[in-house]
């Protein structure tokens, strides 16, 4: 076993990735100097070829991935930013996403678009610290929010690989897990697959990204009066719903954790397709940012703008009484 960083996870995927299929190539700003240790060795490995620094553009970068794809390479874009992502949407959404529809699937646009440290790193201020997944989800477009080391590699490997634009969010929150791993064992997780951390029988918590750990720590603080099952959907588009419905078979009540600001949210669009058609016996609960949240400089204003496990806990007990 092999302690391995989630930052370390996506260098691998991506090292073994290049290995495997020569069409892989990286783009980005400062990439070939790994200023954001993702992409760590892979230029002295792979050449300047396939490690390539763009210039201070990513509306530019994002377009020739666009082409490069369409040409027959599997681009990985990094991000340094994740709003940065709201300048390339329509890059993202408009045009990658939409080529193979519109051509009746006569054209593939393999791109990942990889965002390090997404949301909060603690003092990035409002223009550094969306966590903006739920657009992506909402057009359609593939979208991944991995939680451990070992999803990191196996969703990374899967988006890589996958025919379609897919959007990779690696939260900040989530950077610094390390986690006990064989490395024999490291594969491909497949998109549209959840996973169950923890069983329980009394309360679902979905937990998004670096929540999953918040969530789990809840789980364990509460063991002794709640039972807490743990659902770490991993990919946003497509979403496991049958892997919900049937914890929500198993225990009836949902609480929703998502880092992202309240209305038109993932957590929202959970609550109201649980509603809709899947087990409840109680209102459920769900744990965002506020409504048109911009997290301020001040580490303590940041901090109390984000889900606390403060308010994990309360509101599992709350649908707990149901």
């Amino acid at each position: 076993m092999t302690n391995l960083s989630y930052l370390k996870a996506l260098n691998r995927a991506l090292a073994a990735e290049m290995e495997r299929d020569p069409a892989v190539c990286v783009f980005g700003e400062d990439v070939r100097v790994a200023v954001s240790n993702v992409t760590t060795g892979l230029h002295k490995k792979f050449g300047p070829d396939r490690v390539i620094d763009m210039p201070i553009s990513e509306q530019a970068f994002t377009s020739f991935a666009t082409g490069a794809a369409l040409a027959g390479q599997r681009p990985v874009i990094e991000y340094q930013i994740p709003a940065l992502l709201f300048l390339a949407f329509e890059q993202i959404a408009n045009q990658a996403h939409k080529f193979s529809l519109m051509t009746g699937g006569q054209t593939r646009v393999p791109v990942t678009y990889l965002l390090p440290s997404s949301g909060s790193r603690g003092g990035w201020a409002g223009q550094h610290s969306d966590h903006p997944y739920s657009l992506f989800a909402h057009v359609g477009v593939k979208t991944v929010v991995p939680a451990t080391p070992a999803d990191a590699y196996g969703l990374l490997a899967s988006a890589i690989r996958d025919d379609d634009p897919v959007v990779v969010f690696a939260p900040a929150g989530a950077v610094g897990v390390r986690a006990d791993v064989d490395l024999a064992r490291l594969a491909p997780v497949p998109l549209g697959v959840g996973r169950v951390h923890r069983p329980g029988d009394d309360v679902t918590v979905v937990a998004v990204g670096h929540l999953v750990h918040d969530a789990l720590a809840v789980a364990e603080e509460l063991a002794g009066t709640v039972s807490v099952e743990v659902f770490d959907p991993r990919t946003l588009h497509p979403f496991d719903w049958p892997g919900l419905a049937a914890s929500l078979e198993r225990t009836g009540r949902l609480v929703v954790v998502d880092d992202s600001n309240r209305s038109c949210g993932m957590a929202g669009e959970i609550l109201a397709s649980a509603a809709e058609g899947m087990h409840l016996v109680a209102p459920p609960r769900r744990v965002t940012r506020p409504d048109g949240a911009v997290l301020p400089f001040a580490r303590d204003l940041d901090l109390a703008l984000q889900p606390s496990r403060a308010q994990i806990r309360a509101a599992i007990e709350d649908v707990a009484k149901f």
